[in-house]
């Protein structure tokens, strides 16, 4: 082996972490592939060194293998850097459980489920009698002339509200017979880095699919990508939420609104994320919808995670108590309505 290797090819430290690692990879195995006109075999060193290095055991052997090979051509081996403060591999955190009565969304998402307003068709008819009994009922004390005007009136209304009600039936047998029902798309990553991505997938599951009509997706790749550049997504009537899984070490974090990270008050610089470009691609891809970012941060080590609660920025930081409780009410605030077109078009950028 020659110098650092698998680091030079990746463009990082050997200090750097396993979130550094992962987002140089994905920056230059984006013009590397293939499929964007890179070499094959520049692409498969790419994934060789990132699958060693992504991997706390290989990562330990290739590190000593380097640090033997450096003593052999020194007289003075020199001295690995310390790891004390950084990432523990054998660490996982763990997710919150949270109280269902300290949030505000959750009443109203369990009553549209007991009530199976996933696309409010039931309402129709009701809203029919009581045009007809508002239209026509009520005009006949008013006399024969005005009796015939409203009765053209009702009658346009009830046409009306039937189309409708018949059009939102359609919508929901054309959501069943393309999806069924699958509310879930995709897979979370399986690589041995990839448990916060893991962890977010349960947190999806166990609080908002309880929302009606409610969409999650696993793995998205931009418009004209071939990898999965956003972690996960939820998609809710016209309000879809961008998400990426973040394994950093404990502390205090923020962003602003240019899409900077900041650590205890300071540049942040172990790590990354791609939600504002994301951002401005699937609001091209997706003209009229409501699209919103969130980093959901999970501690690398034992301690603590806090974040600044200015949610509007691009790519806010959130801990996962907060994701479900800020996004969960953003999410809820949409009617419980599935739209086809929508997610036709997020699960055909599933990876």
């Amino acid at each position: 082996m020659r110098g650092e290797g698998y680091y030079d090819l990746l463009g990082v430290d050997r200090r750097a972490s396993t979130s550094e690692i992962k987002s140089a990879y994905r920056q230059r195995a984006r013009s590397a592939h293939p499929d964007a006109g890179g070499s094959p075999d520049e692409f498969q060193a790419l994934r060789q060194a990132y699958e060693v290095l992504v991997d706390p055991l290989q990562r330990a052997a290739y590190d000593r293998a380097l640090d033997r090979a450096a003593a052999t051509s020194s007289p003075v081996r020199a001295r690995r850097p310390g790891r004390k403060l950084g990432e523990d591999p054998s660490f996982t955190a763990e997710l919150p459980v949270l109280d269902p009565d300290a949030l505000e969304w959750w009443d109203a998402a369990r009553e549209k489920a007991r009530t199976g307003d996933r696309a409010a068709p039931g309402h129709a008819p009701a809203a029919l009698l009581l045009a007809w009994l508002l239209l026509v009922v009520l005009p006949i004390m008013a006399g024969a002339l005005a009796v015939a005007v409203w009765l053209v009136l009702a009658s346009a209304v009830a046409i009306w509200l039937v189309r409708q009600h018949r059009e939102i039936a359609r919508a929901e047998r054309a959501v069943d017979d393309e999806f069924g029902g699958t509310v879930v798309f995709g897979a979370p990553g399986s690589e041995p880095d990839q448990w916060g991505e893991r962890l977010t997938a349960e947190l999806l599951e166990r609080y908002l699919t309880r929302l009606p009509g409610a969409r999650i997706f696993h793995g998205l790749a931009w418009p004209g990508s071939v990898f999965a550049d956003i972690d996960h997504a939820v998609l809710a009537g016209r309000r879809l939420v961008l998400i990426e899984s973040k394994t950093w070490l404990p502390g205090h974090y923020a962003a602003d609104e240019y899409g900077e990270l900041w650590r205890d008050n300071r540049r942040f610089r172990g790590g990354a994320t791609q939600l504002p470009e994301a951002l401005d691609a699937f609001r091209a891809l997706l003209p009229g919808a409501e699209i919103r970012g969130a980093l959901i941060v999970y501690p690398s080590r034992t301690g603590e995670i806090t974040t600044d609660e200015d949610f509007d920025v691009p790519a806010p930081p959130m801990t996962p108590d907060q994701f479900v409780q800020v996004i969960g009410d953003w999410l809820a605030a949409e009617p419980a309505r599935v739209d086809v077109r929508l997610l036709r078009k997020v699960r055909a950028q599933v990876v």
